[in-house]
């Protein structure tokens, strides 16, 4: 498996980022996707989602993909199965406005679309959950 990036590092993005697009945000607020954007909107992040299927979540409107997204986004952070993960990172690398990171959930892990990430200039995180990283390395401060 890649290396995830180090503690520093991860806390510099996490403090740096405002804009987040979840991939994969359900508005069923019993699924994972759902709690961790939850979370981090109660942090102070922007939530921008990311799902073809629902019109809007946590009262932010829904876009079918990052293609859509006009402004910039900070970090993608995805909840997409293992196999889905080429299609995802497609669409990052056409983005008009590259993220800084594009993070893998914890159970996600494709080590070749990692490299492409890599290789593209932009930290790559994966098998990690959010908000479980933003709790260890930042506390229950905002940004």
């Amino acid at each position: 498996m890649q290396q995830n990036p180090n503690d520093q590092k991860l806390v510099e993005l996490l403090r740096e980022s405002k804009n987040i697009s979840v991939v994969g945000l359900s508005d069923d607020p019993a699924r994972p996707s759902n709690e961790v954007a939850q979370y981090l909107q109660s942090q102070g992040y922007e939530i921008i989602p990311i799902n073809p299927k629902v019109k809007s979540v946590l009262g932010r409107e829904a876009h079918p993909s990052l293609l859509e997204v006009e402004g910039p986004v900070d970090i993608v952070d995805v909840f997409r199965r293992s196999e889905q993960i080429p299609e995802v990172v497609d669409q990052v690398l056409q983005m008009k406005h590259k993220p800084k990171a594009v993070w893998l959930q914890l159970g996600i892990v494709n080590d070749e679309q990692f490299k492409r990430i890599q290789d593209a200039g932009i930290m790559a995180i994966q098998d990690a959950c959010m908000k479980i990283e933003h709790r260890r390395l930042l506390g229950k401060a905002k940004i």
